[in-house]
């Protein structure tokens, strides 16, 4: 899947005509692309978004309603910027059930919408999307036009992100009449090649990487009148006018607007083609020279009346001939210089339903995109990465698939209750609460939790008899009756023998117990998977671009080569069953062969035996954390390797060192740490941190469901 977002570096560069044309472009070279806009600007509510209405138009196409702006707006007030990303997440795997390549209009950032910049960084994140930037240009300033990409540059952190696609200048100015000729159909030979060239080489006096392989100029589109011009019934609502004669308003477009202010004999020459009169309504001789010009076969784009009254009809009856040939006449109480002001600032965008508009600005535009970035586009490979925003969109949909039961044994406590309320209506996990029933209801009802009708609370009192006997049998030898009984008054071991009776798919605990207390039953009851001989434990770390697994960060204090090979496995299995590619780095205090010791030596065994066992896996080691995380270092200390700088999956020498790396990386860079989740268990348990927030129990039940999931198939 392939994802481009088109980034403005203003308003009025043209990005909903660049969108469009990059979606025709791809479709003459055979690849029909999805379109997406997540959220959309249109300040009235419940208006229908130009950009999704002018693409389902010209492509025949779906696509996904945008959030509407009082929504997005309410909801960024109340801090939800990650359940934003995780709606456009959303939508975007939509479309790509029917498209590998999708092409995403982001926002506008506007003294309105501040926000629209931040947005959009967020947003190429999310969606794993490279970023092409969208500028208006001028040819006699290119220092200007630079900097407009520079500073928009900036804010992705430069080139040298690995995120920028390309450069797309819009509405071009200094460029001759010629180059912006119409197209009736898609026309190469109008690329401005020469052209591009030569500004390239003026922007590169200054900066440098503008125009280079790492940041092509894919385009540079002219400024056309024609294109960019209104039509007269796109123009009466921005300046509350009326329709006196609405006439061919759809069809007659506006090149210039001209007040008429003096003695008529003065101004007969603004009467042309395409031009918009504005005259104050008592004018009458204005109105009766519009009228004759039109008679004379002069196709004004219309007439603006201001101020007063309307005409009255005797004077309107004098204009028949005019009124029969189509002349738009509106009437508007705004002065004649508050008309003009408005008309002034008046925006080049394409309405809705100007679709012969739409479709010539498409052809347009995709005309003078190169060729070469299509086809590099098109043929491109793209290492895939899973944003933090997509992975939570993917751990909330497989679990609400697998439909698993899941116990929490700390059934009572305020965060778990609702954390399984949340689970329990969207559907993320059966959830059981193993709790005096009236404890749940008065802590649900002291915090305001509203308790789903459908959610279990299982009283521990009332079932703990039943599981004596089969706690005995299972630890045959190890406790009788009366020490099962004594161990089973706690829940979480409670809770461990409803699942080893597969009575539930999982159990999740640790808001309130020790590491130990969670996992000890497990490894007394559930024991061990078949295929291991160990317990491990993976962290998912949700940073700024991409979701890494850390592993074994919780379990095992010092495993040996054959044991850290088994947690390689267990955690690349682990990060498959999740939606991420593994390429897997053992982690060690030197690369390769330039350091020497038993440390060292075991990490380098243990790459050997995981290879070995697991041919399949891209495995690499031992390597030092840059050399596995920063491309340049891999490149430099581990040229052949296919892992180095492109690990996501980091396997680490010890506990000492895994425990202490996650938690520096969580809290220097802020970043949301998924987990312990327990790997190599016939059943998922998992622990949860004593400082958990109820977000992070919701994803541990849903990673626990999916576990279950992944277990039973």
């Amino acid at each position: 899947m392939k994802t481009i977002l088109l980034v403005p570096t203003g308003e009025g560069v043209g990005l909903t005509s660049a969108c469009l044309g990059l979606i025709y472009a791809l479709e003459c070279q055979g690849i029909k692309a999805g379109f997406l806009k997540p959220f959309s600007q249109e300040a009235q509510a419940k208006t229908e978004d130009r950009t999704a209405a002018l693409y389902q138009h010209l492509f025949k196409d779906e696509t996904v309603e945008p959030i509407d702006f009082e929504t997005l707006t309410q909801r960024l007030n109340q801090g939800e910027n990650d359940e934003l990303l995780e709606d456009a997440v959303r939508f975007h795997r939509q479309i790509a059930k029917k498209h590998e390549l999708i092409i995403v209009e982001g926002l506008v950032p506007t003294s309105r919408d501040p926000f629209a910049a931040e947005i959009n960084t967020a947003l190429a994140k999310a969606l794993d999307a490279k970023v092409v930037i969208v500028s208006n240009a001028n040819i006699n300033q290119a220092t200007t036009s630079a900097e407009k990409v520079e500073s928009l540059l900036r804010q992705y952190g430069g080139v040298s992100c690995g995120r920028m696609s390309g450069v797309l200048f819009m509405r071009t100015k200094g460029l001759s009449e010629e180059s912006a000729q119409i197209p009736v159909t898609l026309d190469p030979s109008l690329r401005l090649v020469d052209e591009t060239q030569s500004f390239v080489a003026q922007i590169q006096k200054t900066h440098a990487h503008i125009g280079s392989k790492d940041l092509p100029v894919i385009g540079l589109v002219p400024f056309s009148n024609t294109l960019s011009v209104p039509r007269i019934s796109d123009l009466a609502s921005h300046i509350q006018a009326s329709w006196i004669n609405r006439g061919d308003a759809n069809q007659r477009r506006v090149l210039h607007s001209s007040l008429i202010a003096s003695n008529i004999e003065y101004e007969l020459n603004k009467f042309v083609a395409g031009e918009l009169i504005i005259s104050a309504s008592d004018r009458i001789d204005v109105l009766l020279a519009s009228s004759l010009a039109s008679s004379n076969g002069i196709p004004l784009a219309g007439l603006v009346l201001t101020e007063h009254h309307q005409p009255n009809n005797d004077v309107l009856n004098f204009c028949q001939s005019a009124i029969k040939l189509g002349l738009p006449i509106l009437h508007t109480p705004l002065s004649t210089f508050e008309t003009s002001q408005r008309l002034a600032n008046f925006g080049n965008e394409i309405p809705v339903d100007d679709t012969e508009r739409a479709e010539q600005v498409t052809r347009f535009v995709s005309s003078h995109i190169h060729p070469d970035w299509l086809t590099s586009l098109i043929n491109g490979t793209h290492q895939q990465r899973l944003s933090p925003s997509a992975f939570r969109h993917e751990l909330v949909q497989k679990s609400i698939a697998a439909k698993k039961r899941i116990v929490l044994p700390e059934g009572d406590e305020p965060r778990t209750i609702q954390a399984a309320a949340i689970c329990q209506s969207r559907g993320i996990a059966q959830c059981i609460l193993l709790a005096k029933p009236e404890a749940v209801v008065e802590v649900a009802k002291a915090r305001g939790i509203e308790l789903p009708n459908d959610l279990e609370i299982i009283d521990p009192d009332l079932i703990r008899d039943n599981y004596v006997a089969k706690m005995v049998e299972l630890r045959k030898g190890k406790i009788n009756d009366l020490q099962a009984k004594e161990q089973l008054q706690d829940t979480v071991v409670l809770g461990t023998m409803m699942l080893a009776l597969d009575q539930v798919d999982g159990l999740v605990s640790g808001a309130v117990h020790t590491t130990a207390n969670t996992v000890r039953p497990a490894f007394q009851l559930i024991k061990t998977a078949p295929d291991y001989s160990l317990v491990s434990s993976v962290f998912f770390m949700l940073l700024p671009d991409e979701v890494y697994v850390y592993g074994d960060c919780a379990i095992n204090p010092d495993p040996n080569a054959e044991q850290l090979a088994e947690i390689a496995i267990q955690s690349a299995d682990s990060a498959k069953a999740f939606g991420i590619d593994p390429r897997i780095a053992m982690i060690s205090y030197s690369t390769g062969t330039s350091g020497a010791g038993a440390e060292v030596e075991k990490v380098a065994e243990a790459t050997r035996i995981a290879k070995e066992r697991r041919p399949d896996l891209l495995i690499d080691g031992p390597l030092q954390y840059d050399a596995a995380s920063v491309e340049s270092v891999g490149r430099s200390k581990a040229p052949d390797s296919k892992v180095a700088g492109r690990a996501n999956v980091f396997i680490f020498p010890d506990l000492n060192t895994g425990n202490t790396t996650y938690k520096a990386v969580q809290r220097s860079a802020n970043v949301v740490s998924v987990g312990p989740m327990l790997q190599g268990l016939n059943k998922p348990v998992n622990d949860l941190s004593r400082g958990a927030l109820v977000d992070d129990i919701v994803f541990t039940i849903a990673l626990t469901a999916i576990q279950a999931e992944q277990q039973s198939a």
